[in-house]
Formats: structure tokens, C-alpha cells, sequence
């Protein structure tokens, strides 16, 4: 079973391929696949799968963040810290923060769109 927003993304990613992230986005992503092997909405061959291509894609496009950048949006925030991550990497990369995170949106309207929004142009 396939992610609720995997043809947003898709859609996203056949829009723009420039995809970066911080160094974090591994384990996060990792997270993501545990919570859906343990769902049983995912089988572990797929979340191989989906890792690896995930890691071939992002290949030298990971980046570290300045920590008093992270602290100074957690400061004015209510995301937590790894959110914080890919928000202070987006603002210094000065792109948009593609995202179906809630708190994200509502905290970084000036960084963050919304998955939906992206794709629909």
C-alpha cells in the first residue's frame, strides 16, 4: 500500500527534480519506513527498495545545518527541531519547503508550501 501523498510526490517530483535536504532526512525517512513496516502497510524488500532509491536520488544533495539557525526557528516556532532542520536548509538554499506537515505550514508560511499547492502550480 502506497502512501497517501505518493502521487502528490510523484507529481512533485516529475515537476522539479532539484530535490536537498539536510543530513537528518535519512533518519527520518528511515522512521517513516519502520512505521510502515510495523503497519504492515509495507514490506521490508519494498522499504529496501524505496531506501535505496531514496539515498541514489539525494546522493550529494544533503547538507549540514547551522545549529544557532535551527535554534533560532525553534525559538520562534512550535516545530520541533528536526522540522527546524529542513526549514533553516530551505531558507538557506532561499527554496520553497515542500511539506504536508501542518505546523510547518502554519509556522514558515513564508518557506513552506504545501505538497498540494506545489503540484497544483
Amino acid at each position: 500500500m502506497a502512501s497517501v501523498h505518493a502521487n502528490a510526490a510523484d507529481a512533485a517530483w516529475n515537476r522539479d527534480q532539484n530535490w536537498i535536504a539536510p543530513m537528518l532526512w535519512r533518519s527520518e525517512f528511515r522512521n517513516a519506513l519502520a512505521g510502515a513496516l510495523r503497519q504492515g502497510s509495507l514490506a521490508l524488500e519494498s522499504a529496501f527498495e524505496i531506501v535505496s532509491l531514496a539515498e541514489v536520488i539525494l546522493a550529494g544533495k544533503e547538507f549540514l545545518v547551522s545549529s544557532p539557525a535551527v535554534l533560532q526557528l525553534v525559538a520562534q516556532s512550535r516545530c520541533s527541531a528536526y522540522d527546524c532542520e529542513f526549514v533553516a536548509l530551505a531558507q538557506e538554499q532561499r527554496v520553497p519547503l515542500l511539506t504536508v506537515d501542518r505546523q510547518i505550514l502554519r509556522d514558515f508560511p513564508e518557506t513552506a508550501i504545501s505538497l498540494k499547492r506545489f503540484v497544483r502550480g
